[in-house]
């Protein structure tokens, strides 16, 4: 067992490739002293799959929300649905994942008509908002500073981060977390080696993005929570400081936004 406690701040355990041995995924996680895991919710149908694993499982809390590369499953009935949803259960912790996708899609009017009442849900709801922002900085930022300017603008992470310094301080500017996965370990990611580097100590989470992206010395094979120790391990050494420090760092940010024991 583990001395320290991290918080994977987003996952996605429900899929077919962890339906054989997630037992043993949860054993792995707990082992690397994982306390808490953020499962992030991609559509509406997921909803009963992650009420049900949440309470499997003490550690896992849950989004709801759906992910720009779904936009085109947004109905009239969504809203409501994701109200009601997040009332309905306090292991809900957030609001997505939401947000925009240009690289894989070019439906932007769809997306952004699915991302902007989920947005103002989370402020209504004031729960924070988990980003999925991908080659769509500057129109995230963008809804982003509107909704600032009218008050109405929700707390949240941009997850599994991709973008440049700069773009990190507009969104730090905006309030909002950034979130590093395994992809901060990768040798040609020098952007986002940069970013780790300076992104202040009370913004930055860690994640894994199971079963994507799985960090260095795994890269190549399935993900899963307990690799986000790997995350912090590589962190640690960008910023030259201890393990430890990146996980008191990282669980007090995650605890922070998420708010978990408040909601139990």
């Amino acid at each position: 067992m583990s001395d320290i406690e991290l918080i994977d701040s987003h996952c996605h355990l429900i899929f077919e490739n962890f339906e054989k041995d997630l037992e043993d995924v949860i054993l792995r996680l707990r082992s690397k002293g994982v306390k808490k895991l953020v499962h992030a919710c991609c559509e509406l149908a997921e909803i009963p799959k992650l009420k049900k694993i949440s309470y499997k499982f003490d550690e896992i809390y849950y989004s709801v929300g759906l992910h720009p590369l779904e936009a085109k499953k947004w109905e009239l009935s969504s809203k409501s649905i994701l109200k009601r949803s997040a009332q309905e259960d306090k292991r809900v912790v957030a609001i997505g994942e939401l947000g925009l996708d240009f690289f894989k899609s070019e439906n932007k009017t769809q997306q952004i008509d699915a991302l902007i009442p989920q947005m103002e849900l989370a402020y209504e709801l004031e729960l924070p908002v988990i980003i999925h922002c991908r080659d769509a900085a500057k129109e995230m930022i963008e809804i982003c500073k509107n909704l600032t300017n009218m008050g109405k603008c929700p707390q949240g992470v941009l997850h599994c981060w991709t973008g440049t310094p700069k773009e990190m301080k507009e969104f730090l500017d905006l309030g909002f977390y950034i979130s590093f996965s395994g992809i901060v370990t990768f040798p040609k990611a020098y952007e986002i080696h940069e970013c780790a580097k300076i992104v202040p100590n009370d913004k930055y989470l860690i994640e894994t993005d199971s079963p994507f992206l799985a960090p260095v010395p795994f890269r190549g094979k399935r993900n899963e929570p307990a690799f986000v120790e790997n995350v912090a391990n590589f962190i640690a050494n960008l910023r030259s400081t201890e393990l430890i420090t990146i996980a008191k760092e990282s669980c007090k940010n995650a605890e922070d936004l998420f708010k978990f024991d408040l909601l139990i």
